[in-house]
């Protein structure tokens, strides 16, 4: 049993700098060896900010390297696919960022090559894996809430500038595969389901061909989740489970503060809704970044199964393909 995990970071991407390689650094078992960038500058500047023993001025150099066990990938999401793929066919573990490609087909090929090579392959949704998160879900399993009925999910930033990777087309941008994302895959966890049937309606920006505001129904049985994502309004985010006993609020779902304590609130029996019988479930500091990185390093380093297997990203990006063509219109 080996003591810890190398990784290997490609890409010198913003979300690595600032958020993934910091939570990777406090991480147990876990040691950050390399980072590739191909512009070799950028790739030093951000080895000798954060403490990283190699830079490589090229993807493939960090791949041949045979002191890297794990990569991130924090790639535009139109290069998730091959170079994910070429990661998994070079013996690398991979922890990729979501949408964990632009097609259901493409993540389909990446799970088959992890699956061929022998490696865990995990898309990054470091929300599900938090203290906040688990808690939550096993207040749904337990029936503290009676059967789910509804989820209700709002994620929303501002961001118009059209030199952005998130407004680009070509590279995979919009909200639905930026943030949108989150809401199906916590409507599908919730409901340890895929929805039977969609509906949709989506606004998409004239001159950037970019979704800009989406909102969805999914229905799941008996139940339903129901979301709006847009990145033209005010940065907020929520998310309200509802049963036939009680409901869950979680203020903070997705970006959860890595350096201050969190909480969830439940909501049952009392007066409601004006004085419900209301119970908090208060976490300490936990780094969502350090926690998904300690539970996938803890699978590969003790041959555990992946937390989240890669065919959860297969399903969440046929949702979102549904969602796309069922603007409107049921299918």
């Amino acid at each position: 049993m080996a003591d810890e995990l190398r990784w290997g970071i490609l890409s010198s991407a913003d979300i690595a700098r600032r958020k993934v390689i910091p939570g990777m650094k406090k991480a147990r078992r876990c040691r950050v060896v390399a980072i590739a960038s191909r512009d070799a500058e950028r790739g030093r500047r951000a080895a000798a900010e954060l403490g990283i023993p190699t830079a490589y001025h090229s993807y493939e150099a960090l791949l041949a390297d045979p002191q890297v066990d794990a990569v991130y990938i924090p790639l535009p999401n139109h290069l998730h696919a091959d170079w994910t793929i070429a990661a998994l066919q070079s013996g690398k573990h991979v922890l990729c960022e979501k949408p964990l490609a632009l097609t259901a087909a493409d993540a389909q090929r990446m799970a088959d090559a992890a699956a061929s090579a022998g490696v865990h392959l995990m898309e990054a949704f470091m929300y599900r894996l938090h203290p906040s998160w688990q808690t939550a879900i096993e207040l749904v399993r337990s029936g503290r809430i009676g059967p789910v009925v509804a989820v209700q999910s709002w994620f929303s930033y501002f961001n118009d500038d059209a030199t952005n990777i998130r407004n680009m087309a070509a590279a995979g941008g919009g909200a639905l595969f930026d943030i949108g994302c989150y809401a199906v895959n916590l409507s599908r966890m919730l409901f340890e389901a895929e929805p039977e049937n969609v509906l949709a309606s989506i606004r998409w920006d004239p001159m950037l061909g970019v979704d800009i505001v989406a909102s969805a129904i999914l229905r799941f049985g008996d139940g339903v989740a129901t979301f709006t994502c847009s990145t033209r309004a005010e940065d907020d985010q929520r998310v309200h489970i509802y049963g036939t006993r009680g409901r869950i609020t979680i203020p903070i779902p997705f970006n959860i503060p890595p350096d201050r304590p969190t909480e969830i609130q439940l909501a049952a029996g009392g007066d409601p809704p004006t004085a419900p019988a209301l119970e908090t479930f208060s976490f300490p500091i936990a780094d969502p970044y350090t926690v998904e990185t300690e539970r996938f390093s803890e699978a590969v380093l003790d041959g555990q199964p992946t937390p989240v297997p890669a065919s959860d990203a297969v399903a969440n990006l046929r949702v979102i393909e549904r969602i796309f063509a069922a603007d409107q219109r049921p299918v």
